[in-house]
């Protein structure tokens, strides 16, 4: 064995840009995501956010972890990959994290080439870019987000057209009111003008005109 993969089964500290560290037992190593397993959820790590992985022994009062076959994740016999998961997450319950400090709970309903779709009870329909998303994990089959009711949480929202890739389907949303990135900045909310060439220009509420870089905004939905 080599790279990464000597560290299988072993205690690993991960480091995730634009997160706290990660801890726990290192179960699957695919070309591009790392499996982690904390005792109580596993997290889904695309291995293009994470900065390092190192040995994290256990302390002198630390039990050892043990794994528990009961608890739900997207293993299977398979060679496990990034898409590879996504796909087996699709429809399941799952907390995703993709900015700041939010996190974004509830389900995949598509994904396409560089961006998914996603039903949250929050900001209902929203549009993810793939290569933002920091990791995913599911949730233990009996709980729903917010113990909502599947009469408020529907398995089927309603249908809505989808693009390939993500900038093309942001130009399906030109004249509508737009929220980047859950929001995290004012200057995120606005009304969309128009999307070309990667660049997004947008208008927020006083009517200045902001132009963003696509391929730095995370996720959209429509207020």
């Amino acid at each position: 064995m080599s790279g990464i993969d000597q560290l299988q089964g072993e205690m690993v500290e991960v480091n995730i840009s634009g997160r706290n560290n990660v801890r726990g037992i290192l179960i699957e190593n695919g070309m591009d995501i790392l499996v982690i397993f904390d005792g109580e959820i596993y997290f889904y790590i695309p291995l293009i956010h994470v900065q390092n992985v190192k040995m994290s022994p256990l302390e002198d009062n630390e039990e050892k972890i043990e794994l528990d076959e009961d608890l739900p994740s997207f293993i299977n016999h398979e060679t496990i990959s990034y898409r590879k998961m996504l796909t087996n997450a699709k429809g399941r319950f799952v907390e995703v994290f993709v900015t700041g400090n939010k996190t974004i709970h509830g389900y995949i309903t598509s994904i396409l080439n560089d961006y998914l779709v996603f039903y949250s009870p929050v900001y209902k329909t929203m549009f993810i870019s793939l290569s933002h998303i920091k990791w995913v994990t599911p949730y233990i089959s009996t709980l729903t987000p917010f113990t909502l009711s599947n009469e408020k949480l529907p398995l089927q929202p309603s249908n809505i057209s989808v693009s390939r890739n993500f900038e093309e389907q942001l130009k399906k949303q030109q004249g509508k009111l737009v929220v980047f990135d859950m929001g995290e900045d004012s200057e995120k909310i606005g009304l969309l003008k128009n999307v070309d060439n990667n660049i997004i220009e947008m208008a927020n509420a006083n009517g200045k005109m902001i132009f963003w870089k696509l391929s730095h905004l995370k996720t959209i939905h429509l207020p």
